[in-house]
């Protein structure tokens, strides 16, 4: 006799999105080498330095003169929007040139202690009229430290175009986040009674 059983629907819950932290002027600062670290580094590895005012003015002209040329086809709100969006790709771009410069600032330093250097040969003096690699992670990693630098830069100057154009201070984007299933926010309740 065939058994009649219905056939199970599994209930899928929708995939978790991962909470996004905000990238803000202030996360980038706390990543970027300052502009004295800026102009010890290039002072140290002969490195051309980086003009912090000239980037910074430059860039806050430049949306200026773009917010201009768009001020009589879009209204407060529309231009609001757009220059959010601007200034958000400066800030994202400064960012992720510095946690490239942290992880090879990281790198860098790991290969030059000889506690943290797993490859115990590459503390030797490289072939002569060579660097070692550790003198070219350390050289690496101020190019990515004065790259850092320059769009960290760009991106105060960004900001400041901003705060002069629409009169109101940058703040990072932050999409809403999903509200979770009926099961999500059951079992979250769940545990939040059994926690103490």
């Amino acid at each position: 006799m065939a058994s009649t059983t219905a056939p199970k629907t599994a209930q899928k819950s929708a995939p978790r999105q991962p909470v996004r932290q905000a990238i803000t002027l202030e996360l980038v600062t706390a990543l970027t080498p300052t502009e004295t670290k800026a102009e010890t580094m290039s002072r140290t590895f002969g490195l051309e330095p980086v003009d912090h005012a000239g980037i910074r003015e430059h860039i806050e002209e430049h949306i200026v003169r773009l917010a201009n040329e768009l001020t009589d086809n879009l209204n407060d709100k529309a231009m609001a929007i757009f220059l959010q969006r601007v200034v958000g790709s400066f800030v994202g771009g400064a960012h992720g040139a510095a946690v490239f410069y942290r992880s090879k600032q990281s790198d860098s330093l790991a290969l030059n202690s000889k506690l943290l250097n797993d490859s115990r040969d590459e503390d030797r003096d490289g072939v002569a009229g060579f660097e070692s690699k550790a003198a070219r992670a350390a050289g690496f990693a101020a190019e990515m430290g004065l790259q850092a630098s320059a769009l960290f830069a760009a991106a105060q100057g960004a900001v400041f175009a901003y705060a002069h154009i629409t009169g109101d201070e940058w703040k990072a984007y932050e999409g809403s986040q999903p509200t979770g299933t009926v099961d999500q926010k059951a079992t979250a309740a769940k545990m939040a009674a059994l926690a103490d």
